[in-house]
């Protein structure tokens, strides 16, 4: 992809930024994920003969969404003696939400569009959580947990701009690229085929066999700030870009939600977003409050064996440095492949394909602590969601961005970055400083008092976030190959991860 020169000036000024000195007062380092115990699993190993062994009805392996909303589900059929069995200290997977200083910040996820008509599990929940109610015959969306204006803004060349389609001294050809675009989204829409959750995948395979840079070099999209768009948008969404996903799912961010709309376009409006100060941990949260002490946190999963009794399922208990084992009627397996081929005994051969084949996104969540909100660049002010043109990065959103209070004060920045799959070794071994000073160079370029209001940055590394829907991927894509004792919840099972369709593969092994 190419780059203009203006852009490159600026990338170059972020570079020569992380060279100077950073601030040696800022404190930080590590937060969310803990890598050492997920590691416990990597290789063979030995372990000792169960200490304690406990039962339950239903034991389900992993508190994410899918985990979550599974046990949502129990709950709905009147079956409460269950367990859920959570790697982390706490529920909720990428969606897991954290605080510094006092105030809430995500750790993953930081949104959830308003679902469309197909996400009717999706619809349930939030209208159980009091988020959305019937007005009058029409669905209503409490304002509150709408993200509130501004939304969205771009730095490019040396200034802010609304949105994050590139327009400042766009040309003709530029525009038209645009337009063209649109027309190929609003016709991949019509065919009905991009859907979520996705319940036609049969009809994507069409768009299933390159990538999306192939396909947009096929239709002569090449525009260089077009083409940047569009693979922010799949990093964005998928942790890797445009040559590395499939043409499916470049076309699915746009064709299944909002559309593509060109400058000028009527109901060019996206959709809109629910957002919280923790992110998505607003939701998981709210999930796992009524399910009390049947989460139990710091639990790896070793060993899930189906016997003629029941289910086995073998843990160790990360306090305790214990082994113990829960026997159960049935277990709901919400972890991702790769994990779940690697502790289900004798694996079904869907698993262990879908496991070895699937590709996975590393991801970085830095949130910055501010005394105080940053000057800005000329243009736009401040975003909920705020990007920099050209970075590698993803940009930061605003943990604060919901408060109403009008009088400025410490807030969060909570910076995302997708590394690519060939970061994944640098990603374990960097100190959290190295994330410290990457972000302080990037964002010193549009805030050049960030150095000075900066107190503390923490650090949430994700070594496998999430699936990369690569060509060929969901054509190879199998049904979880559930059997009466033993069920498949977990979004690596769509081909992608997103909250609703983690949300409703759950909702639908707990409904079982």
């Amino acid at each position: 992809m190419n780059i203009s020169r203006r852009s490159a000036l600026v990338a170059g000024a972020a570079t020569l930024a992380g060279c100077a000195p950073t601030a040696p007062d800022v404190s930080g380092g590590f937060a969310g994920a803990s890598l050492a115990r997920g590691h416990l699993l990597r290789g063979p190993r030995e372990w000792p003969i169960p200490a304690v062994s406990r039962q339950a009805d239903v034991v389900i392996a992993g508190a994410g969404i899918a985990g979550l909303a599974a046990a949502r589900a129990l709950r709905q059929r009147r079956v409460e003696d269950f367990v859920l069995l959570e790697l982390e200290d706490t529920a909720g997977g990428n969606s897991r939400g954290g605080e510094l200083k006092g105030i809430a910040c995500p750790l993953g996820a930081h949104y959830l569009p308003v679902p469309g008509e197909g996400a009717r599990e999706v619809q349930d929940l939030l209208e159980e959580l009091g988020l959305r109610r019937r007005v009058n015959g029409r669905w209503q969306y409490d304002e509150r947990h709408l993200c509130h204006a501004p939304q969205e803004r771009l730095y490019y060349q040396g200034e802010w701009q609304e949105g994050l389609l590139p327009l400042a001294g766009a040309g003709a050809s530029t525009l038209a690229q645009y337009v063209r675009f649109a027309r190929e989204v609003e016709q991949a829409r019509q065919g009905g085929a991009f859907q979520i959750p996705e319940r036609a995948r049969a009809r994507l395979r069409a768009w299933d066999g390159e990538t999306f840079a192939a396909w947009l070099e096929r239709h002569e999209l090449t525009d260089p700030q077009l083409r940047w768009y569009l693979d922010y948008c799949c990093r964005d969404d998928f942790g890797a870009g445009s040559a590395t996903v499939a043409a499916w799912a470049g076309l699915h961010y746009f064709a299944s939600r909002h559309g593509f709309h060109p400058p000028g376009a009527e109901g060019g409006e996206r959709e809109a977003l629910l957002t919280w100060p923790q992110g998505n941990g607003w939701l998981a949260q709210a999930l796992a409050a009524p399910l009390g002490d049947r989460v139990r946190g710091g639990q790896v999963v070793l060993r899930i064996a189906e016997q003629a009794h029941g289910v086995e399922v073998d843990v160790l208990d990360a306090r305790s440095q214990r082994v113990e084992r829960w026997v159960a009627q049935r277990c709901i397996v919400a972890l991702p492949a790769f994990v779940a081929a690697r502790v289900v005994e004798n694996a079904p051969s869907p698993l262990r394909a879908l496991g070895a084949r699937t590709r996975y996104a590393p991801w970085v969540v830095a949130n910055l602590h501010l005394t105080s909100p940053l000057a800005d660049a000329p243009g736009m002010p401040t975003a909920w969601d705020n990007v920099v043109y050209g970075s590698d990065s993803l940009g930061y959103v605003v943990a604060t961005h919901q408060n109403l209070n009008p009088a400025p004060g410490p807030t969060v920045l909570t910076w995302y970055c997708a590394p690519g799959e060939a970061a994944r070794a640098d990603l374990l071994q960097q100190p959290w400083t190295y994330w410290r000073d990457r972000v302080i160079a990037e964002l010193s370029v549009p805030h050049s008092d960030l150095r000075s209001r900066l107190t503390q940055v923490e650090v949430a590394r994700y070594g496998h976030a999430m699936p990369i829907p690569v060509p060929g991927a969901l054509s190879a894509l199998p049904p979880p190959p559930d059997t009466p004792r033993l069920q498949y919840a977990h979004g690596d099972w769509a081909g992608y991860s997103i909250f609703e369709e983690a949300f409703t593969i759950g909702h639908r092994a707990g409904s079982r």
